[in-house]
C-alpha cells in the first residue's frame, strides 16, 4: 500500500509542472479564439480558473488522496473534459482546437496508454456536448493572425516541458534497471555474485583463457565443519561467518578477480591473469585471516577453510571439467586434514 501511494505521489509530482505550463499557455490559445464570440462573463471566469488555478487544485487533490494515482488519472480526465468544452466553445477553430486536444491526448497516452486514451476521448466528447448544449453548435474555420501567434507557445514550450519530464523519467528508469541488474546477479547474504552470475562468469573466463591463452585459476573455498557451527551456535552466527569471509574476499582480491557464492557454505573465486603460485598466496592469506577470526561474544568459535585450486588448461573440454578439477582439489584438502590450500595432481606436476 505504501509503495502504491509513493508511486502515485511521484506520478502527481511529474505531471504538476507540465500541467501548470500547458494550461497557462493553452489558456492563451482559447482566449484568442473566444474573444470575438461575445460569450458570457462566467465563461471567462471558468477559463482563468482552468488555466491558472486548476493545476494547483488538481495537485492538492492528488497528493492528499488515499489513492494519489487514481486521483491523478481522474484529474487527467477533467483536463480532457474541459479541453473538449473549450474546443466546442471556440466553435472548433482548427488551429487552437487541434493544438489543445492533441496535447491532452498525448498526456493521456503517456500516463495511461490505450485505456486512458479511450476514456480521455470520451471525456473530450462529453465536454463538447456540454458546450454545444449551452451555446449551440458552431464552426469557425478561419484563424486570425492573433490566434496563430497565441498557439505558438503551446506548440513550442509545452513539448519542451513534457520532453524534460520524459528525459528525467528515462534517467530514473535506466538507473532502476541498472540496480535491478546488479540485484539479479548478487547473493543477498554475502553481496558476492550469486550462483547463476558466477556460472556465467566462469564460462566467460574459460572462453577468454582458451582464446587469449592467458592464465586463469579458480578456487573453491569450503568452510570446515560449517554444519557444526550452525548446529552449535545457530544460523545467525553461521551467516556472520559467511559475511566475514565475503568481506575478506572483497578486501584481498585484485581488480578483475571475481568471487561468488557457489553453494551454502562454499565460495568460488576466479583469478584472472594469475599463476597457481599467485592464486595460492592469495588463498593462503585468506585462510590465515579466517583462522584468526574471533567473535567477541563467542570466543571459543574457530573458523577454518579448505581451498581447492585448479588452473584452466588446454585439455579441458568445458568449464564443468574445470570446476571438477577444483572440486577434486578441495576434497583432497578436506580428506587430508582440512584447513589447507590444495592443488590437483595435474597442477602439482605443472608446477614442478
Amino acid at each position: 500500500m505504501q509503495n502504491r501511494i509513493g508511486k502515485g505521489l511521484s506520478f502527481a509530482k511529474r505531471i504538476y509542472l507540465p500541467r501548470i505550463i500547458g494550461l497557462a499557455i493553452g489558456m492563451l490559445s482559447v482566449l484568442a479564439a473566444i474573444a470575438p464570440l461575445g460569450l458570457p462573463g462566467w465563461v471567462w471566469i471558468l477559463l482563468f480558473f482552468n488555466g491558472l488555478a486548476w493545476p494547483h487544485l488538481a495537485y492538492q487533490m492528488a497528493t492528499r488522496s488515499h489513492e494519489p494515482y487514481q486521483a491523478e488519472r481522474r484529474n487527467l480526465l477533467y483536463d480532457s473534459l474541459l479541453g473538449g468544452f473549450w474546443a466546442a466553445t471556440m466553435q472548433f477553430n482548427p488551429l487552437p482546437t487541434v493544438t489543445i486536444l492533441a496535447m491532452m491526448t498525448m498526456n493521456n497516452i503517456a500516463a495511461g496508454g490505450q485505456r486512458l486514451f479511450v476514456h480521455g476521448g470520451l471525456a473530450q466528447s462529453t465536454g463538447m456536448l456540454v458546450s454545444i448544449a449551452l451555446f449551440g453548435p458552431g464552426l469557425e474555420l478561419a484563424a486570425t493572425q492573433l490566434q496563430i501567434y497565441a498557439c505558438l507557445p503551446m506548440l513550442t514550450l509545452y513539448p519542451l516541458a513534457v520532453g524534460g519530464v520524459c528525459y528525467r523519467l528515462a534517467i530514473k528508469l535506466a538507473e532502476h534497471k541498472r540496480q535491478l541488474s546488479v540485484l539479479s546477479r548478487t547473493d543477498s547474504l554475502t553481496g558476492l555474485l550469486n550462483y547463476g552470475a558466477l556460472k556465467d562468469s566462469l564460462h566467460s573466463r574459460f572462453n577468454t583463457c582458451r582464446q587469449e591463452r592467458c592464465e586463469v585459476v579458480i578456487a573453491i573455498i569450503d568452510v570446515d565443519h560449517f554444519k557444526q557451527i550452525n548446529d552449535t551456535y545457530g544460523h545467525i552466527v553461521g551467516d556472520c561467518v559467511l559475511r566475514e569471509i565475503s568481506a575478506e574476499l572483497k578486501k584481498n582480491l585484485r581488480q578483475g578477480d571475481l568471487a561468488g557464492r557457489y553453494g551454502g557454505d562454499e565460495f568460488c573465486v576466479i583469478l584472472l591473469n594469475s599463476s597457481l603460485n599467485q592464486a595460492s598466496e592469495i588463498m593462503e592469506r585468506l585462510r590465515q585471516v579466517m583462522c584468526r577470526y574471533r567473535n567477541e561474544h563467542l570466543p571459543e568459535l574457530r573458523v577454518s577453510l579448505s581451498v581447492g585450486l585448479a588452473s584452466c588448461r588446454s585439455e579441458m573440454a568445458d568449464p564443468t571439467a574445470w570446476l571438477d578439477e577444483a572440486d577434486k582439489a578441495l576434497y583432497a584438502a578436506k580428506n587430508s586434514g582440512r584447513n589447507k590450500v590444495n592443488f590437483t595432481p595435474d597442477d602439482i606436476v605443472s608446477l614442478t
